[in-house]
This record gives structure tokens, C-alpha cells and sequence, in this order.
């Protein structure tokens, strides 16, 4: 039976497995799935660079050979992610980092070595030691990229996808819009890997395609999503009045190699808030960023650099982001402010990407494999996208490998969806760095103004995706009333430990966002 769909299916395919995204989760999925013998389709809304890895500038975290343990990585994982991380998950995805890193190597993938030979690590903020591998001093996610990509596997660009397809049994497919129109693809496995939600917000590290399709794609198909309360905003992202989209970030490996925040009196933006002052991880220095300027009427502090030898060879990156800003970091004080970066929480799924739907997998910073808590720690994104994208590969060969399915309920979405500019400038106004009771339900108010809509369009899709993860981020940042991790509430600025839980949702059957019972931390 040929599937029919409102805006009329102009072509038809089929394959083993299609995943959603062209990172390095999503890329290292394909080729672990691909090597075990599957058919997989990757579908790309941007070009082969338009990727959050590509933009990835401080490292991979991976326990150094010598001076470094498993131990001391998980310990600094738990400690950064403010009691929410499951120990199990943290220490099963670090231990097998070496192991990731080695296989990235055999691709190709080049990192910095010393003058001794052995490969370069510099520490950054909330860990113990120097274990972030870079390559490039600050290019580390192009390096990434570029070897997983060297694969060659098929890839349909300028694609989006609109619905997982399933049937009582799973996952059968996807809808998906591209150039040609409308099309389904006959697959019993779906992998999502999406990337964030940083388009939630006016200034963001990520880049334009990061509308959370994952969040809303996996919410559709029968997940969950957990944790969506906690937002990381980068503190040091290169600040530019009236700057919109994204943001060139100031990698905190800047700051493990002895710049300073200073604010605009020249005083120490964290000096007497945490042990490891500038280095301390990035919701306690990013709070410190936002209050200090609140005390002060002011909209960006300092990063002072100019005394790091060898700053352009070191981290060349940044070196021309400044140039294109009028700035040298030898000579200049570099203007920096808090932006949305990185989404700690999303869709729920066990070590190897395995979500509650059957055939439904997801990996990288969509997934929350409990791996980041309320807060992730430096350079453990790329961690996570390789270990957990080379499971669910796996995983989805040998649980969904030689399936046969046919996708017929293939009906373009008609979902509710507000106008992008409004949803940041409400999700930016009352949902940032520092929330409170009122803005919150403001926020709420403005959401509910959502219209539904057919969608039939990639940016109607991508307003959709963000109208839905707002209100899921909402509600979640609404129901906990503490601060935890990098959910900060003004009126509950202490940790209750009594929500020491993650806030799990899923949608109803009318389409509304429920809030769960609360899991207590482990029960992934």
C-alpha cells in the first residue's frame, strides 16, 4: 500500500536504519551501523559543516595514561552535575573513552602533540587534571568532523524530517521534507541525533539548525524527555551589542591557560564564589557573570588574556573571531557575556541510545543518558557522542537489522507552533541564566498564544519544534523550585534536597505535555 500524506508524497525509500543529523553522534552511528552490515540513510538539514561539532572548540575529555584515573573523571562528572547524574552511566560512557578515541585515530583524526611527542592535554573548568585532547588549539570539532566524515556514507542534505513513523510495534519510518517535497522512508530504525535547542534563545553558541527537531520528533513518536530544565549557558561567549543568532564562544581552555574574568572596574568576576575561581564549572561562573552584571546595570564583563604566550598559535580560532571584532587579545580586554550553549537534559535513553520506543534510538546532546545531571561538565559532549553514537549504531543492528517494515500513516503534522521571534524574545527574557515564578508563568502566557498550524515547511517544522521544547522547558524549569546545576531560581536560590530527581514528560494523547512521576536518580 502506497502511503498518503496532505501535502501529497512525492518519493519514496528505503533503508535499515535513518539517522537524524550530521554531528558526531549522528556520524559515528551511521558508520557503526553501516560496518554491521545495514542500509543507513543520514538526513542533514544543513550542509556536511553545519554541525554544533564543527563549532566545538576545547577538546575531548578522555582519562589521561598517566596522572589521571577513571575514578577521577567520574568524580568530577558527579561533582559538576549537582547530584542529578547516574554514577552507572557516567562510569560506563568514561571508561570506554580511550577506546572511542583510539577508533576516531584509525579514521584519521589528528591531535596536538607536545614537543615530547605524546599527545597535548590542558585542563578545563571542574576538573581535577589536564586530560582535554585538542587538535588545531581550538578546532578540535572541525578535526572530529572531517575524519568521521571521510567515511562516505550516503547523506540527503537540506533535509528535514517531520515525523517518526510507527505503527503498535515501532518504528517504521520517517517523513521527511526536502527539496522534491514531501517523502517517506521505509525503515525499521530511527536514530535521532539533533543536536540542542540553542535557537530557543536571541544569542546562542549553536548554530541555526539547533530548533530541538529531536525534542519534538521523539515526544511525537512516544518518548520521554527528562532534565529539559537545564540549559548550560556558556559564560565567555564574545559579546557584540545587539548581537542575535549565533555567537563565537571564548573556549574555557582560554581560561585553564590563565585568562582572567575581570569586570568593567577590573575586579574579579569569581573571586571568594568557588574554589576553583575562573575554572569552576560553567552554571557557578556563568550565575557569577549574570549577577555581577545585574549588580552592576551592565551587559558583558571582561576576559583578560593578554599576558597568555603564543595566544594565536595556541588557539587560532578565536584568534580571528577577535580579529573580526576589532579586538587583539594580546593588547585588548575581550568583551564577553553568558549565551545559551549546551542542553544537559532531553530525550530519555539508556547507555546505548535506546528510548522507549521500540526502534527509536537517540544520541548526543539530544539524548539524556544521564551521563551530564544538571550540568555538564567541560568537554564531555564529544565524549558522549562517540561512545554512546558507536552503541546505538550497534545496538540498532542487532535489534532492528533485517526487519521488514512499510510506513502508511504518513500525514504531514498540523501542530502548534508561535513565531520564532516572539518565543526567543520570551524565552530569552524569562527563562535565561537566572528565572524566577513570575517570568516563568510570563513565559507560559506567551507560549499558550501558540496557534496550531499545518506544517509543511522546514522553518514551520523548526517553530514547531521550539514552541513544543519551550513548553516542556517551562514547565520543567517551573515544577522545580530550587536551584540545581544550571537551573538557577531567584526565588529558590538553594538546592532542595528533596528534588534530588529529574523531572521526566510526555505527551498525552491530546497532544499535552504531561509531567511524570519523578525517577529517582539512576532509574534510567
Amino acid at each position: 500500500m502506497t502511503p498518503t500524506v496532505s501535502a501529497g508524497v512525492c518519493w519514496e525509500e528505503h533503508a535499515d536504519l535513518v539517522v537524524v543529523g550530521g554531528g558526531v553522534a549522528g556520524l559515528t552511528a551511521a558508520r557503526a551501523a553501516s560496518l554491521r552490515g545495514l542500509r543507513v540513510l543520514t538526513v542533514s538539514k544543513g550542509g556536511a559543516t553545519d554541525t554544533a561539532t564543527q563549532y566545538a572548540q576545547g577538546g575531548i575529555a578522555v582519562v589521561a595514561p598517566t596522572g589521571d584515573s577513571v575514578g577521577s573523571h567520574v568524580a568530577d562528572t558527579l561533582a559538576a552535575g549537582g547530584g542529578l547524574c547516574d554514577e552507572n552511566a557516567v562510569r560506563s560512557i568514561v571508561t570506554a573513552g580511550p577506546a572511542a578515541i583510539a577508533a576516531l585515530t584509525d579514521l584519521g583524526a589528528v591531535f596536538d602533540r607536545g614537543r615530547d611527542g605524546d599527545v597535548s592535554r590542558t585542563r578545563e573548568g571542574g576538573h581535577s587534571t589536564r586530560r582535554i585532547i585538542h587538535s588545531g588549539g581550538d578546532a578540535t570539532g572541525a578535526e572530529v568532523q572531517r575524519a568521521l566524515g571521510s567515511a562516505g556514507l550516503p547523506v540527503l542534505f537540506g533535509a528535514a524530517v517531520a515525523r517518526v513513523l510507527t505503527d503498535e510495534r515501532g518504528v517504521t519510518g520517517a517523513l521527511v521534507l526536502d527539496e522534491r517535497g514531501f517523502g517517506v522512508v521505509h525503515a525499521p530504525a530511527v536514530l535521532l541525533a539533533t543536536g540542542g535547542l540553542g535557537q530557543l534563545y536571541a544569542c546562542s553558541t549553536n548554530p541555526s539548525g539547533a530548533t530541538a527537531d529531536g525534542i519534538a520528533l521523539a515526544l511525537h513518536a512516544g518518548a520521554r524527555v527528562a532534565d529539559i530544565e537545564f540549559v548550560q549557558f556558556h559564560p565567555t561567549v564574545l559579546f557584540a551589542a545587539e548581537g542575535r543568532g549565533r555567537r563565537p564562544l571564548i573556549s574555557e581552555a582560554v581560561r585553564g591557560e590563565g585568562a582572567t574574568l575581570v569586570d568593567s572596574r577590573g575586579r574579579s568576576v569569581t573571586d571568594g564564589v568557588h574554589p576553583l575561581g575562573d575554572l569552576a564549572p560553567r552554571d557557578v561562573v556563568s550565575r557569577a557573570i549574570a549577577e555581577r552584571l545585574a549588580a552592576l546595570g551592565e551587559d558583558h564583563v571582561f576576559l583578560d588574556a593578554r599576558d597568555l604566550q603564543g595566544f594565536a598559535d595556541r588557539f587560532p580560532t578565536i584568534t580571528a573571531y577577535c580579529a573580526e571584532a576589532g579586538l587583539d587579545p594580546t593588547r585588548d580586554l575581550l568583551p564577553v557575556a553568558p549565551a545559551a550553549h549546551y542542553s544537559c537534559g532531553g530525550v530519555v535513553t539508556d547507555v546505548h541510545g535506546r528510548t522507549d520506543t521500540p526502534g527509536l534510538y537517540a544520541a548526543g546532546e539530544l539524548a539524556r543518558t544521564g551521563l551530564h545531571g544538571a550540568n555538564r561538565l567541560a568537554s564531555n559532549s564529544l565524549l558522549e557522542g562517540l561512545v554512546v553514537g558507536e552503541r546505538a549504531g550497534a545496538a540498532a543492528a542487532a535489534e532492528r537489522g533485517g526487519l521488514r517494515v512499510e510506513a502508511l500513516d504518513a500525514t504531514a503534522p498540523v501542530l502548534p507552533r508561535l513565531e520564532r521571534a516572539e518565543l526567543q524574545r520570551a524565552m530569552t527574557r524569562d527563562a535565561l541564566v537566572v528565572r524566577d515564578e513570575t517570568g516563568l508563568l510570563a513565559a507560559t502566557t506567551t507560549l499558550s498564544g501558540a496557534h496550531t498550524q499545518l506544517c509543511d515547511s522546514v522553518s514551520g517544522l523548526e517553530d514547531a519544534a521550539l514552541t513544543l521544547a519551550a513548553r516542556a522547558l517551562v514547565g520543567a524549569a517551573l515544577r522545580r523550585t530550587e536551584s540545581r546545576g544550571c537551573h538557577t531560581r531567584r526565588d529558590h536560590p538553594i538546592p532542595d534536597p528533596a528534588q534530588a530527581w529529574s523531572v521526566d514528560q510526555r505527551l498525552d494523547d491530546e497532544g499535552e505535555l504531561v509531567l511524570t512521576t519523578p525517577q529517582l536518580t539512576g532509574a534510567n
